[in-house]
């Protein structure tokens, strides 16, 4: 019964988070035979299967959309508020196949987003030009991503990582932020640091960014009956932003509740996920 249980949660966890074609996605990721960039004991590998991703990817959305010239391009051409689970899936795809998959489709991954960045242009509200294929901006959603990733799985991942993994985990994340075209990436933990307070001169609040917030933490689009664990999610996701993010975004500095009962919650529910999403036993008998 409990096994029966947990494969259906997973099954819902994972159905709506990979989409309806993730079960051959993930039969395509992992059963190809092929070279692949990372093995399974490798920290990128720890960290972009651990259950923390889902505070991390919150955590990481929330941080991106300080930058205005990144935010405009989400605003005006995702369709994250129409489709955010499809934006989900597909991010997540992603991730999946740059990280687990064979060279081959890694790579034939990062090419069609490629093509994608480079038709997505424009001008944001405050008159400036942007392109998805920017560099700097590449590196800005790169950096933004990996922090967000790493203090999730700091946090509540289930196997932390030692210090060296750290440093070993943002040099494989950087892989493969410069072939979609990032530049000047940071290849550890330091160098993350350095390179995101280099972007923070260039961060602000905007309505576009402010009403993301409210999407995802006031109104997410998601059931009813998990309203509870996302609501559980997203708090540890904005206890994980740092102090300078939470006042543009209009969130609440709450340092106390935060350390008690918000780190409560978010191991409680991080738990429950991995639970539910791990394999189940084999029988011995």
């Amino acid at each position: 019964m409990i096994e029966r249980v947990r494969g259906q949660a997973g099954a819902a966890i994972f159905a709506r988070v990979a989409g309806p074609e993730g079960e051959g996605r993930r039969d395509r990721i992992h059963g190809t035979p092929g070279p692949r960039r990372f093995a399974p004991g490798d920290p990128v590998w720890r960290v972009h299967g651990d259950a923390s991703m889902f505070v991390g990817g919150i955590r990481a959305l929330l941080l991106q959309s300080l930058h205005p010239l990144a935010m405009a391009g989400v605003d005006q051409h995702s369709g994250f508020r129409g489709d955010p689970w499809g934006r989900l899936q597909r991010t997540s795809g992603f991730i999946a196949m740059t990280t687990f998959g064979t060279i081959e489709h890694a790579d034939r991954t990062i090419a069609a987003v490629r093509g994608i960045h480079e038709r997505v242009t424009g001008t944001a509200p405050d008159g400036r030009p942007y392109a998805a294929s920017d560099p700097h901006l590449l590196r800005w959603v790169h950096v933004a991503e990996i922090d967000s990733f790493l203090r999730a799985h700091d946090r509540y991942g289930s196997m932390p990582l030692t210090p060296a993994e750290r440093d070993r985990y943002v040099a494989q994340a950087a892989v493969t932020a410069r072939l979609l075209g990032a530049t000047d990436v940071p290849e550890d933990v330091e160098q993350l640091r350095e390179t995101l307070r280099a972007y923070r001169p260039e961060l602000e609040s905007t309505p576009a960014a402010r009403a993301a917030a409210r999407f995802m933490l006031i109104h997410p689009p998601v059931p009813w009956t998990v309203r509870a664990p996302y609501g559980m999610l997203a708090a540890a996701a904005v206890g994980l932003l740092p102090r300078f993010a939470r006042r543009p975004l209009g969130l609440p500095w709450l340092p106390v509740t935060e350390a008690t009962a918000v780190r409560a919650g978010g191991v409680a529910v991080t738990r429950a996920i991995g639970w539910a999403m791990a394999p189940p036993a084999r029988s011995t008998t």
